[in-house]
């Protein structure tokens, strides 16, 4: 580069490199970069100076650490960059970029643009051997970093990315091995996409707002986090936030946040593996449905205080769910079916007053319920399903009192949903069911069947004692007793001597087979419920 054709700005910058020193062309501090029109030329740097500087056009002096270090500038033309070797570090604070700079596939030190303002910037497959702080920054054309390796911190605290209807962020495959700060008043508009992208330390989005109405505001597909995510603390997004198939090695913390995609899926966490625990409470509200179905959460998955609708379709989806413990209990009843299909979970936890209208519990399994409340109250949790009548709900909730040792609910479950099979059934079952409930509760009710036993003995009684049942033998005149007859006859198994030798008839010949035909079935019943009981002794 010719040294005579530099500004007196520029001969600033070039001096200043070979010992890293800092060069201001502010005018008075800190002035807005939305007023660089207004800056005149002295504040102006072309940006081929820069990349002279940055790629060996000035060689270092011994024990001094070479470095662009500039404050306020307006940078003219192309920052071109694109595969080039930089070694030393780069700090650019309230700066305004003419053009997008293009970084793609180099290979950088630390880059610090701080409170700049650039129509773009492109770092496609850039690896930065330090830390990438853009904080402050807007881009309005949007950040490519798709490709790129970041060894350090990648600082994207406050930065605002307008780009409507397109890429905010574009992420794809993105590999930072520290923190990655996506917070404090951080703002796009448009898509932040972080498929496949692989992060060492955190995720922070706190306080960020992300804005792509109707369509994808963060697409994070298969990303891998080692340590904990944060979408929390006044988190916002219009649009769908997609976490599929993501895995996260500490824990997931929407705590608090609003996620709006009235009439679609708005916080899709399908697949997702989350090593301890999802906080989707204190205040969290989802507009849309919010889906985990098939996701593996080691610890817990919270939704105490949330607030979920999706009116007339799906609101909360966990198909396939795998998770130690499950809380729902929202601030409100859920406006929306909640489908637990298929789940598998060690408690859930949840809260009659706020049991949403319609459920799908088909396949549904647990090992215990927090409360366990009694039968009625949980058979009408069960009877919220909107399929219908399925018989696998009833037996979780039957095989779960039985493990509390609350036998007695889990017998009032199982006659439920004999109850509830019966209105399935075509007439003649559901006649003979009918029967089947009145005189012995299904089998479940075995006092029923005693009580019947003994009604049936009260009135055989009365009947042969009026009418006595002639004798076979003429030569034998036992001592007739009608209560004794009648129970020998009630008798499925032994004899007391009384039926073998009286043999009534006419309408008393009916009267007596009734009382056989009872007994056995009556009898029956009770022995199941005896067996019953002392099995679970």
């Amino acid at each position: 580069m010719d040294l005579s054709d530099l500004t007196p700005s520029e001969r600033r910058v070039w001096d200043a490199f070979v010992s890293g020193e800092p060069v201001d062309l502010s005018s008075s501090g800190f002035e807005p970069t939305e007023q660089a029109g207004q800056w005149g030329p002295h504040r102006r740097v072309r940006a081929e100076v820069i990349v002279a500087l940055l790629t060996g056009a000035r060689e270092p002096e011994p024990g001094r650490v070479p470095a662009v270090r500039l404050s306020g500038a307006y940078i003219t033309d192309l920052l071109d960059l694109g595969h080039a070797q930089v070694t030393v570090p780069i700090s650019l604070t309230g700066c305004v970029f003419a053009e997008p700079p293009r970084l793609y596939w180099a290979q950088m030190q630390s880059v610090h643009l701080m409170q700049c303002r650039l129509p773009g910037l492109i770092a496609s497959g850039t690896r930065v051997d330090g830390h990438l702080w853009l904080e402050g920054s807007v881009i309005e054309g949007g950040l490519w970093l798709d490709g790129a390796h970041v060894s350090g911190i990648l600082n994207l605290s406050g930065v605002q990315l307008p780009v409507p209807g397109g890429d905010a962020l574009l992420g794809d495959r993105l590999q930072v091995e520290a923190n990655v700060y996506c917070d404090r008043g951080f703002r796009a508009e448009g898509e932040v996409r972080l498929p496949g992208a692989r992060i060492g330390g955190q995720l922070i989005f706190r306080d960020a707002t992300l804005r792509n109405p109707g369509r994808p505001a963060l697409y994070a597909s298969r990303l891998d986090v080692a340590a904990n995510v944060f979408c929390d603390e006044g988190f916002v997004a219009e649009g769908e936030v997609r976490l599929r198939g993501a895995r996260i090695g500490g824990y997931l913390s929407l705590v608090g946040a609003r996620i709006t995609n009235p009439g679609s899926r708005a916080l899709n966490a399908d697949d997702l593996n989350v090593d301890t625990d999802v906080y989707c409470s204190d205040d969290f509200t989802c507009i849309g449905e919010a889906s985990f179905d098939g996701a593996k959460v080691g610890g817990q998955l919270s939704f105490k205080g949330a607030r979920l609708a999706n009116p007339d379709k799906v609101a909360l989806s966990v198909q396939r769910l795998t998770a130690e413990e499950f809380m729902l209990r929202p601030a409100v009843p859920v406006d929306g079916v909640v489908d637990f299909s298929y789940a598998r979970i060690g408690v859930l936890r949840d809260d009659s007053m706020t049991w949403a209208n319609s459920l799908q519990l088909d396949g549904l399994a647990y090992e215990t319920l927090d409360p366990p409340l009694n039968a009625k109250a949980r058979l009408n949790w069960i009877r919220r399903d909107r399929d219908g009548y399925q018989p696998q709900p009833y037996e979780r909730l039957a095989a779960t009192y039985r493990a509390l040792g609350l036998d007695a609910e889990g017998r009032t479950v199982q006659l439920a949903k004999q109850r509830d099979r019966r209105a399935t059934q075509p007439v003649p079952h559901r006649m003979f069911g009918y029967l089947q409930d009145i005189l012995v509760g299904y089998g479940y009710r075995p006092f029923r069947a005693l009580a019947w036993l003994a009604f049936l003995l009260g009135a055989g009684t009365v009947i042969f004692s009026l009418k006595q049942p002639d004798i076979l033998d003429d030569g034998h005149h036992p001592h007739f007793n009608a209560f004794f007859y009648t129970l020998d006859l009630l008798l499925p198994l032994g004899s007391l001597g009384q039926e073998a030798i009286y043999a009534p008839e006419g309408a008393y010949q009916w009267v007596a087979n009734v009382l056989v035909a009872a007994g056995l079935v009556l009898g029956l019943t009770v022995a199941a419920g005896a067996t019953r009981a002392l099995s679970r002794e």
